[in-house]
């Protein structure tokens, strides 16, 4: 059960749990999500409804809000392992996913230094941030301060423009960053890429930002695209695929009695103008 399926890095997570699928006939894996990022109630109504199905012999799942998952898990026996966003409950057996913060980190740091290279004397960053109390979304915000910082930058903590993970909200957001900031901003970073790509488009034209870092996470293939055609700059690539196949495996290994780790790291990789071409080609192998 995941936060949707109906967004290009989502889709290589479900790619990915069906392949485990496919490679196991002897699992039957059965994928869905909610419609958005905030159709809280409709990710709740599946939970519910699968919680109760006797038929199902283990969970995975990414929370839309984990605390109100955590309540709804409790006291269920069968393994439930939680993906992309954890979920603090006793019930959860591993969390496969991405150090959001550590890779936050690596992306703020490399934008930090990349905008010096561009010619940048201060280092400022705004986020366009996605959910507000997103544990997901609050964890690379963590990680982008920490990186921007780490090279001397600073981080507009009280800048910080929510768009709920979606492109059109990214719009009106860049739209109050420029006319708060006619003079520039070295570094915008967002939550995703979609967000990032939006930023990038409504800056355009704007000559004050033709230099600023246009930073995104997850690394899908509009984003290699959209690096490669020089409109966002760069951005922390998730394995989405390796998150919905690792997550699969991790809950078929709890149903066979198996011990899990309490995280499995997916792994993250900053992607650029540099090897944006290889990762498109990558991912394309993956859903075309």
């Amino acid at each position: 059960i995941l936060k949707t399926t109906s967004s290009e890095y989502w889709g290589y997570v479900v790619a990915g749990a069906n392949a485990y699928g496919k490679d196991h006939p002897n699992v039957t894996v059965e994928v869905k999500g909610a419609t958005s990022e905030t159709a809280y109630d409709e990710q709740m109504n599946m939970i519910e409804t699968d919680m109760q199905n006797a038929d199902i012999d283990g969970y995975v799942i990414a929370p839309l809000q984990a605390d109100m998952v955590a309540n709804m898990i409790s006291g269920q026996t069968k393994p439930i392992v939680a993906v992309d966003t954890t979920v603090d409950a006793p019930e959860v057996l591993s969390f496969v996913g991405t150090d959001n913060e550590a890779a936050g980190k690596l992306g703020g740091a490399a934008a930090a230094r990349l905008a010096k290279e561009r010619g940048w004397e201060e280092i400022k960053c705004i986020e366009i941030a996605g959910v507000q109390g997103d544990s997901t979304n609050e964890a690379r915000m963590r990680g982008y301060k920490a990186g921007v910082e780490s090279e001397g930058g600073m981080f507009l903590s009280d800048e910080i423009q929510y768009a709920n993970a979606v492109a059109d909200q990214a719009v009106n957001c860049m739209e109050a960053i420029m006319q708060n900031h006619p003079e520039g901003v070295a570094i915008i970073c967002a939550n995703n890429d979609d967000m990032a790509m939006a930023a990038a488009r409504t800056a355009a034209g704007n000559k004050a930002y033709e230099n600023t870092v246009f930073l995104g996470f997850d690394g899908i293939q509009s984003a290699c695209n959209a690096i490669l055609a020089g409109e966002e700059t760069m951005s922390v690539a998730q394995e989405a695929y390796d998150m919905g196949y690792k997550a699969v495996e991790a809950a078929v290994k709890a149903v066979n009695g198996e011990t899990l780790d309490k995280f499995i790291d997916s792994g993250c990789d900053v992607i650029n103008k540099d090897n944006a071409q290889k990762r498109l080609d990558t991912l394309k192998g993956y859903i075309g």
